[in-house]
């Protein structure tokens, strides 16, 4: 079952001490996450430094706020980090999502959180096979088989989506050995110069993973560690 922390953050069941999770907070909601977090636990202590804004609560939570985007010399706009980051996050950049798995895939081309173009299909790889013998050698050669035809179908899809589009950076997600093979296709090489943002954990791709995967690769990515 899912809950919600009174800080916003998404959790399966009660959250164990110490546990991380991670919330993906649109610029214009940054500050009312942030007015809630510190309600929960008590206030809290704000810093800044290369890795982003942190959140060090009066009860021993912790939190890291950082920007969906690296930084490119296009630095947000405020009086206080926060209002940076938030600002940050809200400007206009494109952002391609490659997301796969072994059932399905999802391309899809982003900004401020809103989808572009996209498309998504159903896939099939086989899971690994308890089997030994010569028995489980043809099952790893038609699982390959299998893999390589996927990141085949992947890759020159995505090339049709994608194309047409200006496209400042790539969003992996899924499966990190399928998207970083879908990626490193030839017919790919258009992409293979674009930034790549923080890797997007995802299901199984569907039009609403997809969606949602559109707004979180715009938002500023957030990691809460509960008090240990």
């Amino acid at each position: 079952m899912t809950a919600r922390s009174a800080d916003g953050v998404s959790r399966q069941g009660s959250a164990r001490a110490g546990s991380v999770r991670t919330a993906f907070v649109p610029g214009s909601r940054l500050a009312g996450w942030v007015e809630r977090f510190g309600a929960a636990h008590g206030g809290f202590r704000l810093s800044e430094d290369d890795d982003g804004v942190r959140l060090a609560a009066a009860d021993g939570a912790f939190a890291l706020l950082q920007p969906p985007w690296p930084p490119d010399g296009r630095p947000g706009r405020g009086g206080d980090p926060l209002e940076r980051l938030a600002s940050v996050a809200a400007q206009p950049r494109t952002a391609a999502l490659v997301l796969v798995r072994r059932g399905g895939y999802g391309i899809a081309v982003a900004s401020e959180g809103v989808l572009l173009a996209g498309k998504t299909g159903s896939t099939y790889v086989q899971s690994r096979s308890a089997a030994g013998g010569q028995s489980q050698q043809r099952f790893a050669r038609r699982r390959a088989n299998q893999a390589a035809g996927l990141v085949e179908k992947v890759a020159v899809r995505a090339a049709a989506v994608l194309g047409g589009h200006v496209v400042e950076y790539v969003a992996p997600g899924g499966d990190r050995t399928l998207a970083g093979l879908v990626l490193e296709h030839p017919a790919m090489k258009a992409y293979a110069g674009r930034s790549r943002l923080a890797f997007l954990d995802v299901a199984d791709p569907s039009a609403a993973v997809l969606k949602k995967a559109a707004a979180d690769v715009c938002s500023v990515r957030i990691q809460v560690t509960d008090a240990g």
